[in-house]
Parts: structure tokens; sequence; C-alpha cells
């Protein structure tokens, strides 16, 4: 996870989530592999696109090599549910916006959730 501070235009939700919305949303893998990559850009922002690629390389990580037809398959099946299930969960948690429009993810810093994401990873990645 990253290292460095957030650049100080990162901004954060003036409400911190209780701990039952922290653990709801760290309980999904997908939702997890999502605040993952996106707490690791130093903007907090990306499109949806780099947000499938990412939670598809974060299940492929240890299945190695799958046929192209196969991923194209799972990157569908991702998206469709990140976009309909757990982006809008994230979002009405205060934890990230969307933009539909330019299909563009911005997370919003929270202190809670980033203790027990960096925790969650170290635990599922190291």
């Amino acid at each position: 996870m990253r290292e460095a501070e957030r650049e100080s235009t990162q901004l954060s939700t003036d409400t911190t989530p209780s701990l039952d919305v922290v653990f709801d949303l760290l309980s999904n893998h997908r939702r997890r592999y999502v605040l993952y990559f996106l707490y690791d850009r130093p903007d907090g922002v990306a499109t949806l696109e780099e947000v499938t690629d990412n939670v598809v390389a974060f299940e492929n990580r240890e299945e190695g090599s799958e046929l192209v037809s196969e991923i194209d398959r799972q990157k569908l099946e991702i998206r469709t549910e990140l976009q309909h299930v757990h982006v809008p969960k994230l979002e009405d948690s205060g934890v990230l916006e969307y933009d539909r429009r330019s299909e563009t993810v911005r997370y919003w810093t929270q202190p809670t959730l980033e203790e027990w994401l960096e925790h969650a990873y170290h635990k599922e990645f190291a």
C-alpha cells in the first residue's frame, strides 16, 4: 500500500463511517480491490475502466494467465457488478463519488476506513 502521504488537494468527507459500515464495505473482495487501487492513487481518481482492469488484475493475481476470451468475459462481469452494486454502495457510504457521465470515480479519504483497509491489504497480500 502507499507509503507517502496523500496530496493536500485530496478532500475528506465530514462524517466518519461507523465500524459497521467500514467492515461491511471491506467484507466483499471486489470492494476491497476497488479501495486498494483508489487508495494507492495520488489523487484518488480513476475511470471505471481503470478500476475494472485493476480488479481483474487483483483477481487473477494468483490464478495465472487465462484465455483472452475468458478474461474479457470476466472483465464484463466485474464491470457490470462494480457499476451496479459495489460503486453505488461505496458512493452511498460517502467513501467515493461516481460521475456517471465521465465514468470517473473519486475516492474521498476516510482515516478510519484506511486504517482497516491497510490491515486487510497486508493480511490478504503480504
